[in-house]
């Protein structure tokens, strides 16, 4: 018997997509301004239980009482304050989701148990219990009524949780997460307002919208406050204790932060991935690529790690390609 994500996948392949190594999907190039995709590539870690809250609030860098109020980005740190993985956090039916890169899931999950003791708290590999699809448009909270005006509010619809996402450019989106065994119907009901679309279009505006994440080759190698977790309020620095804590207190508190992830673009050519080493005028070391995908003309959108006194004093590049630096759509602290 086939598993609920190879159903899934399935019932996408029975819809004209096509899946990659990392388990994206591929659907035809469009140039629709209404767009649905498939984010299963990204898993859900499920934090349930009567101590859940107070369970999280030690192991996270944001205030977890808060997701009461919408959902909220996490760090998930080492005790030396290293990010070990970025996660979107959201609440249904009073069970926490965390959701990140689904490859990385089956660790996470181990070490959060680790921690669990005595807490009444059940860590579990939700993926295939929920599928988490996205969908965007420069028209969509006027093709979703139930669309809530403020990014990271949630609301509920018959497909399922619906969860505003921060713009990306002209791009409004949202993600909705939606119950396995009802994907399939909901999949074909918004397919008649949005064009299936590739996952690597969402990645796109993920990094349009300067949203940051951490991948099986990219562990360890960040503090939150490099990846602008700060500016992306993932960051609360009056809740109290929590592993890496420290470390990052001390990043805010101690000075200006030395290194920052920024917007860019590279022209095409050979394909460049997330941990890839960047240089700077001299063929020093100055960062690596966070995120990474393609553009709608050969070329690609990456989130850059760098070094600020390296770009100050020249061009970044990698592999000999100077970046293309553009505006984040926020603040840097």
């Amino acid at each position: 018997m086939s598993s609920p994500a190879n159903a899934w996948q399935s019932f996408l392949t029975s819809q004209g997509a096509q899946f990659n190594a990392l388990g994206e999907a591929t659907f035809p190039a469009t140039a629709a301004n209404a767009q649905l995709f498939d984010l299963s590539s990204h898993g859900l870690i499920a934090i349930s239980g009567a101590d859940s809250q107070t369970f999280l609030q030690g192991q996270v860098t944001n205030d977890i009482k808060l997701l009461a109020q919408g959902a909220q980005f996490n760090g998930y740190c080492t005790p030396k304050g290293r990010l070990l993985a970025l996660f979107f956090s959201f609440t249904i039916d009073d069970v926490i989701y965390l959701q990140c890169p689904r490859d990385l899931i089956p660790d996470l999950v181990k070490r959060l148990r680790m921690y669990v003791l005595r807490s009444k708290v059940l860590v579990e590999d939700a993926s295939e219990r929920r599928v988490s699809l996205g969908l965007a448009s420069d028209t969509l909270a006027a093709t979703i009524e139930a669309l809530p005006v403020t990014p990271y509010q949630q609301a509920q619809t018959l497909h399922g949780t619906l969860i505003r996402l921060a713009d990306a450019g002209a791009q409004q989106r949202a993600l909705l997460v939606v119950a396995g065994e009802q994907a399939p119907t909901s999949w074909q009901s918004l397919s008649a307002t949005f064009t299936p679309s590739s996952t690597s279009q969402w990645e796109a505006l993920e990094i349009q919208a300067g949203i940051p994440q951490v991948y099986a080759a990219t562990k360890e190698q960040f503090v939150p406050q490099m990846v602008n977790l700060d500016a992306l309020n993932g960051i609360n620095f009056k809740k109290g204790c929590y592993t890496g804590q420290e470390i990052v207190a001390r990043t805010h508190y101690l000075g200006k932060v030395k290194r920052r992830t920024l917007l860019a673009q590279l022209t095409g050519g050979q394909a460049p991935h997330a941990g890839d080493v960047l240089h700077d005028a001299q063929q020093q070391e100055a960062g690596q690529l966070v995120r990474v995908a393609p553009t709608a003309n050969n070329g690609w959108w990456v989130l850059a790690e760098c070094r600020l006194e390296a770009k100050e004093a020249g061009a970044i590049n990698w592999q000999g390609q100077t970046l293309d630096f553009k505006e984040l759509p926020y603040v840097l602290p």
